[in-house]
């Protein structure tokens, strides 16, 4: 493809394929889907809210854990309802500019929280290393610093790769057969080397990165002769839908501080009724 500024007078709609193209499956694929992206938005909320009301989760790890369950929420909102609306319609369609607006917003939060898990990884290494100066090295300025840095980062990086993608000229090339436009610039940020040198817990901790990362690798440097858009498309559904379902397990409610807010909520919620 060349470039062209006249890319928006050639295409104004992108046709998507979706995951499958069975009649018979997309009302199953729908229902699960749905479920998926319920569970998604009832458990990185629940976490938010929990986080906010418990004062005794007001440290710079839930800090960081109530941006992460954010970035969540908001990275499978980019892909699940335009997905969800297309298995019901008839004409699978997203026009230029909502194309481009939701690349821009996936490219946003899928970078913003490779580096947030980065920056918790670091959190719990101050923790583990430096217990005496745990409070000092992460004040409340340093966190803030070390949220607003990925957000204005990834935002930059995002909007840099959907102005050159969307100045392409895609003539009558609108057919996408995919369920979301997914660009294949392979983004390994810096933090993936700390999670490789960092230490066991902190490892066991990020398992939920590493599965991520294990995706995106499978997905673009497998050699072109074994690709399949089959493959892509499962792929995809893991690390855009599964992930941020799962996360909110993965990090707060399998350790004992958010464990022991969620059993105080739960009792106080008794004691109102």
């Amino acid at each position: 493809m060349a470039d062209t500024n006249s890319t928006a007078s050639r295409v104004k709609e992108f046709i998507l394929f979706g995951i499958t193209d069975r009649p018979e499956l997309q009302m199953p694929l729908f229902a699960i889907f749905l479920l998926n992206y319920s569970i998604t938005l009832m458990g990185n909320l629940g976490i938010i809210l929990l986080i906010q009301t418990d004062r005794q989760l007001h440290s710079p790890m839930y800090f960081f854990l109530t941006h992460l369950a954010f970035v969540d929420l908001c990275y499978s909102s980019v892909i699940a309802p335009k997905m969800l609306a297309n298995f019901l319609a008839v004409k699978k369609t997203i026009s230029f500019h909502a194309c481009a607006a939701q690349l821009g917003s996936f490219l946003t939060f899928m970078i913003t929280e490779c580096f947030l898990l980065a920056v918790m990884a670091y959190d719990r290494y101050v923790a583990i290393c430096n217990p005496l100066l745990y409070q000092s090295i992460m004040s409340q300025r340093v966190c803030i610093r070390l949220v607003a840095a990925p957000y204005i980062y990834s935002f930059s990086v995002a909007l840099f790769h959907t102005i050159v993608t969307f100045r392409l000229s895609f003539c009558s090339a609108n057919v996408i057969n995919h369920f979301y436009l997914g660009e294949e610039i392979t983004i390994i940020p810096a933090p993936v080397y700390l999670f490789l040198s960092s230490e066991g817990p902190i490892r066991i901790m990020l398992v939920g990165l590493l599965c991520s990362f294990q995706v995106v690798f499978f997905t673009y440097l497998q050699p072109r002769t074994n690709h399949s858009l089959g493959t892509d498309k499962i792929a995809s559904v893991f690390y855009t839908l599964v992930i941020p379902m799962l996360n909110p397990m993965i990090y707060s409610l399998r350790n004992k501080e958010g464990k022991d807010a969620l059993k105080r909520r739960r009792e106080r919620i008794l004691i109102l009724h």
